[in-house]
């Protein structure tokens, strides 16, 4: 291209495929148009939408035991029939646009039309979400429209030579935390640019919905960032509000739903945007779901501490916190609190005890045992109480035990600093599904009561039911007490009192039974609940 600034060599914005050439460092785009014969066919319907989400985030690069970037197909033939087992009905994949640099997570979109073609060729991400529908999972892309790769050789970045082809001008155009170009949203082109992409992969791939990443970012010109949201109206509707940005999310789900009535879309929002989950036609944002963050930071709050000092009323006001009639998908951690530099909820709560304990016939410590009870008592009080929609990040399930860290060599950063790098090595960027599958290890029990927990909500539906009332936190038992449809949740949160003849209240009279038991010897538990035990109301005030 002849622009402005010089001669320059550009991947079209539009690429459906490129790949990098061993020893290239930029991309190449790849005219890519497959003979009919080698074109990949669908043959199973997809699947509709299930009315309590349970999704299951995947990344496909790292989801092998092994250290070494995994395939489209062998996701499709290993991790999807895990999936299924699990009970999880919807996946969730992270970094199918094509990224040049893989430590991005895949949020430094280079191409936004290609998958990526580190994981294989666009014919076998087909067969992939072809076999997700042949299992009943719907399949879910965790889609980037909030920002740009800065790269200028094989992404938009510069891509007519000048700064603001795409992209605001300027300081604006820049997003100073990712290091990354900010679209320029009152631009048509670019709302056709990316309309067009959020049909294109429901049409051409089968994708079912949408993950979109950083709508908080996208929504104000301040991203979000050093700010606190404290849900005065002031904080959304003013003039750091990118409106632009907020009527191209209403054009898009509008778009989506026009189209595809079964499709998901669920925004990654922190801020608590009112109506963000309403559907555009009343005026809201037309989200089916906020990704609801503030569950996972008060995790991360209260383990930083003790657990002797965790006040139930907060736990409680945390996970109910949210907007009247906009539902949630809510989780405990997900992919970021996975990341080298952070800490998952197993290791807050087990620390190096998990590299020595973690054998059944070998000692356990208190740690361990106490980590154990408490990592599957907050992912189900999480689920219970959290939202309609229930996201775990893959390996979380059973307490995978290492951070995730992408290959990369050392580094200077612009300030100077120097940053050592790992040899490019990939053991830690690799899932060691192995571990939660030894049925010699303690992991097995925690992947076991995750997978019941995932079969209890198939059964009883207990997320998206109507009726929910909490009726015990009491900060000296430690004890909280809540309904949701025709189950009733008991949690004992106490480090050393266990309760018997302890008063539930119920609504419904009659018998009650287990269901689901944490301290479940199958779960690695000690196994201090009669199953069999039937326990009776009595019609008293309490």
């Amino acid at each position: 291209m002849d622009t402005p600034s010089g001669i320059k060599d550009s991947i079209p914005a539009w690429i459906k495929y490129s790949v990098q050439t061993p020893g290239d460092i930029p991309y190449n785009g790849i005219y890519y148009d497959p003979p009919e014969e080698e074109k990949y066919v669908f043959k199973h319907p997809q699947p509709k939408r299930p009315k309590s989400l349970r999704i299951y985030e995947t990344h496909v690069g790292m989801s092998s035991p092994e250290p070494k970037i995994n395939t489209y197909a062998n996701f499709r033939d290993e991790v999807l029939p895990r999936i299924k087992r699990l009970g999880y009905n919807a996946v969730q994949i992270m970094a199918i646009q094509e990224h040049s640099y893989y430590g991005s997570f895949g949020y430094h979109v280079t191409n936004f039309f290609a998958p990526s073609s580190r994981f294989g060729s666009p014919e076998d991400l087909k067969s992939l979400i072809d076999r997700a529908h042949e299992l009943g999972l719907v399949v879910l892309m965790d889609v980037v429209h909030s920002h740009a790769s800065n790269n200028t050789l094989d992404g938009l970045n510069g891509f007519d030579g000048t700064d603001t082809h795409y992209f605001h001008g300027g300081s604006r155009g820049h997003h100073w935390m990712w290091d990354s170009r900010v679209f320029n949203y009152g631009n048509k082109e670019v709302i056709r640019f990316l309309l067009s992409n959020a049909r294109w992969w429901l049409e051409e791939y089968k994708f079912d919905g949408f993950r979109f990443d950083g709508a908080t970012s996208m929504m104000y010109t301040h991203h979000g960032l050093q700010v606190t949201f404290t849900g005065s109206y002031h904080e959304y509707f003013g003039f750091a509000t990118d409106v632009d940005a907020v009527v191209y999310l209403m054009l898009m789900n509008d778009l989506i739903h026009g189209f595809y009535p079964e499709a998901v879309t669920i925004g990654e929002d922190v801020s608590g945007m009112p109506t963000f989950a309403l559907p555009v036609q009343v005026g809201g944002v037309g989200f089916d779901y906020r990704l609801h963050m503030a569950v996972a930071d008060k995790w991360i709050e209260l383990l930083k501490g003790n657990d002797e000092a965790w006040e139930m009323g907060n736990i409680v006001h945390t996970l109910t916190n949210r907007r009247w009639l906009e539902k949630c998908v809510t989780y405990a951690e997900s992919h970021d609190q996975a990341l080298v530099g952070d800490k998952t909820i197993a290791f807050w709560l087990m620390d190096k005890d998990m590299y020595d304990f973690m054998a059944l016939n070998g000692p356990s410590t208190p740690n361990i045992d106490r980590g154990i009870a408490l990592h599957k008592m907050i992912r189900l009080i999480t689920m219970g109480l959290g939202g309609e929609g229930y996201l775990n990040f893959m390996g979380n399930e059973f307490g995978h035990p290492e951070w995730i860290d992408f290959p990369r060599g050392p580094q200077v950063l612009p300030s100077g600093k120097f940053i050592p790098g790992n040899n490019n090595s990939y053991d830690k960027c690799r899932r060691r599904f192995d571990l939660g599958d030894a049925e010699f290890l303690r992991y097995h029990g925690m992947q076991q009561f995750d997978q019941a927990m995932q079969h209890l909500e198939e059964k009883y539906g207990f997320m998206t039911s109507d009726h929910q009332y909490v009726s015990r936190k009491h900060e000296e038992d430690k004890v909280i007490v809540f309904e949701k449809g025709d189950l009733v949740f008991v949690f004992n949160f106490h480090w050393s009192s266990s309760y018997f003849d302890y008063r539930v209240g119920c609504l419904k009279p009659g018998k009650y039974k287990v269901v689901l038991d944490s301290d479940a010897g199958l779960f690695g538990g000690f196994g201090r609940i009669h199953h069999t035990a039937e326990h009776f109301t009595s019609d008293c005030q309490h």
